[in-house]
């Protein structure tokens, strides 16, 4: 074939963007928060993801020599978003070719920098190229479905010695796109990158989607919950999961709480965490000193609260089952026992349609968690835990 014949490489039609330097707020591109587009394991997984719900379907198809990507490999995409979006910000031009080093895409995601973690990152690298996405988010026309790859190529670059000069990649358009566009990108806690747990990562990045400054939080349905999450696992060992992170409570910036529904259905709501500095209770840690110098900043320490309790009242969350359909199921829920913490005594009320602060249909007793887990039903009964 002749030069003149031959196609031009994606490559030769891209203009180089050269990652720019600095400590920098992370971004993550709110598509891939709300949906279920990795592995949140991080053993070697094949098996496809199928979600069907509304108007979005994504399927997410692995390569057997590779497996699928995780959750973990994600914060290579979440680097290339908050890269973007500062220099964009920043009066730079940038563009889906992305030039940088491992040590700059190691440290801003929090990892080691040693022989092994450069592995791990090009491992990273190779599963989220031969990972395969189709899906109908962001398509104009009905039935229609946009398929690509999380990085189109990727290569280790050299210099004119042939020592190593960094990596090059590439990554597709429909995240592109969805990077450049505002209303599509939200800035989410360094405290992420912390997040050991798979379930636990994918669970922050879909309450800060879905919850965002929402002052009384929302609740989501744990069955449709589990479907979204595209796990392997069965509801029993992901309800077995979210029950012991709700009694941890690691995620930064939003307190977890579970209720029953009179009926048996279980709802995971969640609210935005105290802003740092606000008193709690009054109460300051023991051996404080009485006198504190000036100038120090307020202290964003906080016992933790566990979403299950013995408290012999509490207040539910606001009613959002309705304005949150794509993770909820549509029918309407009865009323609610709540297993919520540290809640002040509210009088009933009936849910409102229209407004998102008024309480929740009936107040029951809240459990402990010895109780709930006796309460909670089996996987035999309709909505229930198991």
């Amino acid at each position: 074939m002749s030069a003149r014949n031959r196609p031009i490489s994606e490559r030769g039609q891209l203009d180089l963007f050269r990652a720019i330097p600095g400590d920098f707020a992370p971004r993550d591109a709110q598509d891939l928060m709300a949906y279920p587009f990795f592995s949140l394991s991080k053993s070697h997984r094949t098996a496809p993801i199928d979600f069907l719900a509304g108007g979005v379907s994504i399927r997410v198809e692995a390569v057997p020599d590779h497996g699928m990507a995780t959750i973990w490999d994600a914060d290579i995409l979440i680097w290339a978003a908050s890269q973007i979006i500062e220099a964009r910000d920043g009066g730079f031009t940038t563009s889906r070719l992305m030039a940088t080093t491992p040590y700059e895409i190691l440290t801003f995601i929090q990892r080691g920098v040693g022989s092994r973690d450069y592995r791990r990152l090009k491992a990273a690298l190779d599963r989220l190229q031969s990972t395969t996405v189709s899906t109908s988010i962001r398509q104009p026309t009905e039935g229609r479905r946009h398929r690509f790859s999380w990085i189109n190529e990727w290569r280790e670059r050299t210099d004119h010695r042939g020592r190593p000069a960094g990596i090059e990649l590439i990554v597709p358009d429909w995240f592109y796109s969805a990077v450049l566009d505002d209303a599509l990108v939200l800035t989410i806690d360094r405290s992420y990158f912390d997040l050991t747990g798979g379930l636990e990562r994918w669970l922050y990045r879909l309450v800060r989607k879905h919850g965002g400054k929402q002052r009384h939080g929302w609740r989501f349905d744990l069955r449709h919950l589990h479907r979204k999450s595209g796990s392997l696992s069965p509801f029993k060992r992901f309800a077995f999961e979210l029950r012991d992170i709700i009694r941890r409570q690691p995620l930064p910036g939003y307190q977890l709480f579970l209720e029953i529904e009179i009926g048996g259905r279980a709802l995971l709501a969640f609210e935005p965490s105290p802003p740092c500095g606000k008193a709690v209770n009054g109460f300051v840690l023991s051996g404080t000193r009485s006198i504190v110098p000036s100038g120090t900043r307020p202290s964003c320490y906080r016992e933790p609260k566990q979403g299950l309790s013995d408290e012999k009242h509490s207040r539910n969350l606001a009613l959002n089952l309705e304005s949150n359909q794509e993770s909820n199921l549509v029918e309407r829920p009865r009323g609610v026992e709540n297993t919520a913490l540290g809640r002040e005594p509210a009088d009933r009320a009936p849910a409102s349609h229209n407004r998102r602060d008024a309480p929740f249909g009936q107040i029951g007793t809240a459990l402990s968690a010895t109780q709930l887990a006796s309460r909670l039903p089996s996987d035999d009964e309709p909505g229930g835990l198991s």
